[in-house]
């Protein structure tokens, strides 16, 4: 049942109990921090919204009427349940401020998300600490676990971001195509076209994967949307699982260049150019709720991520050759 507007306010009520604890309308404003004259002008304002009359004023000062009394006994135990509310909702904030729920996908998670939360934890006030619970998943599974409850914020490398979910950018990747040093394309003079990437048998990641998600995008903005993916050589779940079997000898793959950028100055795995595709990626973060992500750690992890300067940035990557340069300047 929806209240009536015969309800005041709390700060209405709060000045109606302070004239009930201190006795008069001058001790009231003295303990309230106004005027004589504002808390009279309040009192009346309160006696015109509930049709009550709450104060008998008389040459000897004021005082509470019997209604008054009665009125003043309630709203005491409204404020009571007011005062708990607050400091409920004081708790949840401070939980949500102390407790961070995260759910991110594999590449960002193994190669991103371990520096940023070390300078998120070690940039915290001092004396607080978030507790960070942090789940890795392929992209799909992150937006589930955000659209569920089970995750305050999450981070997707996919290019698809469904309706109801917020995101925002907070770095930028590219996907590099790796072979085994003894694979046939290490010996090409001519990067690798888009259509002998789809013609070839990859070993890849699982469907829901954000890594897959961004070379099916890739090859499709330039073959069109009805070309023929060839079945891969192998689907695995981790991005180790697929540099292993590549650097065995199980076929080529596309992984983020921070997945694999130690393979790749090791010599164990090797980098093959690529023609005509645009690799790049946005990596995100997803909430659910305003266009602001939630209040609290969620909220200050994102700004510190903004804030924050990896020692790896991702290279400029020409969409032409695949070939990554230096940055400019």
């Amino acid at each position: 049942m929806p209240l009536s507007g015969r309800v005041p306010d709390l700060s209405a009520i709060e000045v109606l109990l302070a004239v009930a604890h201190a006795g008069s309308l001058n001790a009231a404003a003295a303990e309230v921090g106004v005027s004589q004259q504002a808390v009279s002008s309040r009192i009346r304002s309160i006696e015109a919204q509930t049709g009550v009359v709450l104060i008998r004023r008389g040459p000897r000062g004021s005082q509470l009427t019997e209604d008054g009394v009665v009125v003043a006994e309630w709203a005491a135990r409204l404020l009571d349940v007011a005062t708990q509310f607050d400091a409920g909702l004081a708790a949840l904030r401070e939980d949500h401020r102390s407790r961070l729920r995260v759910s991110a996908s594999l590449t960002i998670a193994e190669q991103l998300l371990p520096g940023w939360l070390v300078s998120f934890r070690n940039a915290g006030a001092p004396g607080r600490r978030t507790e960070l619970e942090l789940t890795a998943v392929n992209s799909d599974t992150v937006v589930v676990h955000v659209q569920d409850g089970q995750a305050d914020l999450g981070f997707v490398e996919g290019p698809r971001i469904p309706a109801g979910v917020r995101s925002r950018v907070v770095a930028r990747d590219e996907l590099v195509v790796v072979v085994a040093p003894t694979h046939p394309w290490t010996r090409r003079r001519r990067p690798v076209t888009a259509a002998e990437l789809a013609a070839s048998s990859l070993v890849t990641r699982e469907h829901g994967s954000g890594t897959r998600d961004a070379l099916s995008r890739a090859l499709q903005q330039v073959l069109g949307p009805a070309y023929e993916q060839r079945e891969p050589a192998l689907s695995l779940s981790t991005a180790t699982a697929i540099r292993a079997a590549v650097a065995a000898g199980a076929g080529p793959a596309v992984l983020s260049s921070l997945a694999v950028r130690d393979d790749t100055a090791r010599g164990v795995l090797v980098r093959v150019p690529v023609d005509q595709l645009d690799l790049r990626r946005d990596l995100r973060a997803v909430w659910l709720g305003d266009r602001q992500p939630p209040a609290g750690a969620a909220r200050d992890l994102i700004s510190h991520i903004a804030s924050y300067q990896p020692a790896l940035q991702p290279h400029n990557l020409n969409a032409r050759t695949g070939r990554t340069c230096a940055p400019p300047g």
